[in-house]
């Protein structure tokens, strides 16, 4: 048998083609062990109690302070600590059975909702806030019981390498492990099977990813982009609208989803405009100018607006507040924010998502909490009071007025008869209940006052 050194130069590059094949075979079947481990760990119901779920946000939070050092440009410009405060404050109160209204045929039952853990999660974060897009969604994720398997961007590779290396020492390293690399990686993890995939990225690779989940009826959160217009009204304050725009087309070197991308405006204020601008470029930050497309009024801005793929978010500065809710009413946006910009995204009480084309879902403290939930419909009935309950079964005509009865109780019941009927209804249903054994377990008063 040859030694390499005696291999000509033709298999000396066949050899070396066989071993990259293999490092890529073992390395996604590395990536499949690890969304395997995470399925398993989450259908152990590890992550059922509140207790466990908080022990995980308080290893996050302490993850944050004692690695500050090493990853402290990345916390000053990136992550929100809030989420996590709001989350171990507020989860007894997001996880508990929420009570629902009741009609006249469940007035005796117990009815609410259950948010309940999805199952598995799949994160795919950006490059351009590698720490937010990331850990954010996975603080929902803990917090509503699943197991998540975390994909940092590769284009940012020290906080995936650094983030990958931390985040097993400080969280349950088989509920939440870290997969890194780049495009193969990605598409292999979207071949498997997910219970959620939440991606932050670019509308062309956010299809690719939608069209991958639909292949096993996996829902999706995507937090895209698209073009996000600020319109300045003539008889506002310019010079501070063209200050704060500037400020948030520039802050974290452009690279915002929700940065200013142009700006609307009159040809009456154009100039006073592109001077503000400027003015602000040299006495802060140099950088390019922004876009500036002039309108004939306020209605030619929303045409312009509406005629468009629906923006991330929508900027408005004008100090007519009707104006200002017109604007507002007869527009679309995933968000809005008035006389400044970007400030809607810092509040966690806000949900923060697109619609269209920039998006699908939303995100940010409860709002996360939510979307990685399941909304379980629950009713809880005793099986006393059967009496009620005659009127469903066969034969449906040896009871002729229990029948009657029950019927003119399911229509009482229901949104779509209306009201004057239903008093009616009421009316009889006292008068009958005198000759029928079928009691009525609502007083007349309480029965007219749910009507």
């Amino acid at each position: 048998m040859k030694s390499i050194f005696q291999l000509d130069k033709p298999a000396v590059s066949r050899l070396c083609l066989q071993f990259q094949r293999l490092f890529v075979v073992l390395k996604l079947s590395m990536e499949r062990q690890a969304v395997q481990r995470a399925k398993e760990a989450f259908l152990s119901g590890r992550t059922r109690p509140l207790e466990f779920r908080l022990q995980q946000l308080h290893a996050l939070q302490r993850m944050i302070t004692e690695k500050e050092a090493e990853i402290s440009t990345a916390l000053k410009q990136d992550i929100n600590r809030n989420e996590i405060k709001l989350a171990l404050e507020k989860l007894a109160v997001w996880a508990a059975p929420r009570p629902v209204e009741r009609n006249l045929l469940t007035i005796s039952d117990e009815v609410y909702i259950q948010p309940e853990p999805l199952g598995l999660v799949l994160i795919i974060g950006a490059w351009n806030y590698p720490w937010a897009v990331t850990l954010q969604p996975l603080v929902g994720a803990i917090a509503a019981g699943n197991a998540a398997v975390v994909k940092p961007s590769e284009l940012s590779e020290h906080s995936s390498l650094l983030l990958r290396a931390l985040l097993p020492r400080y969280l349950d390293k088989d509920l939440y492990p870290v997969v890194t690399g780049g495009v193969s990686e990605t598409q292999e993890l979207l071949r498997l099977r997910f219970d959620h995939v939440f991606y932050t990225g670019s509308s062309t690779v956010g299809k690719l990813v939608m069209a991958a989940a639909a292949r096993h009826l996996t829902p999706v959160t995507l937090e895209l982009g698209g073009k996000s217009p600020c319109y300045i009204d003539k008889d506002c304050d310019i010079r501070i609208a063209c200050r704060r725009i500037t400020w948030g087309k520039f802050v974290n070197c452009g690279q915002t989803c929700i940065a200013p991308d142009f700006i609307l405006c009159e040809p009456c204020i154009q100039g006073r405009v592109v001077e503000c601008i400027r003015q602000t470029l040299l006495e802060e930050i140099f950088g390019p100018l922004l876009p500036i497309v002039t309108v004939s009024d306020m209605d030619d801005a929303i045409r312009f607006v509406n005629e468009r793929e629906k923006p991330l978010a929508l900027y408005i500065f004008c100090s007519d507040k009707k104006a200002t809710k017109r604007m507002i009413e007869e527009t679309s946006s995933g968000g809005v924010t008035v006389n400044d910009v970007m400030m809607h995204y810092t509040l966690s009480s806000l949900p923060f998502g697109g619609v269209g084309e920039s998006g699908m879902g939303h995100y940010h403290g409860k709002h996360t909490f939510d979307q990685l939930s399941h909304q379980r419909a629950c009713l809880v009935r005793s099986l006393r009071m059967e009496n009620v309950n005659l009127a469903r079964y066969p034969p449906q005509d040896r009871r002729p007025a229990k029948l009657c009865l029950g019927w003119k109780l399911l229509l009482c019941s229901t949104a779509y008869v209306s009201v004057g009927l239903k008093k009616t209804l009421m009316s009889s249903l006292f008068v009958e209940s005198k000759s029928c054994p079928l009691k009525v377990v609502v007083s007349r008063k309480s029965a007219e006052s749910r009507l």
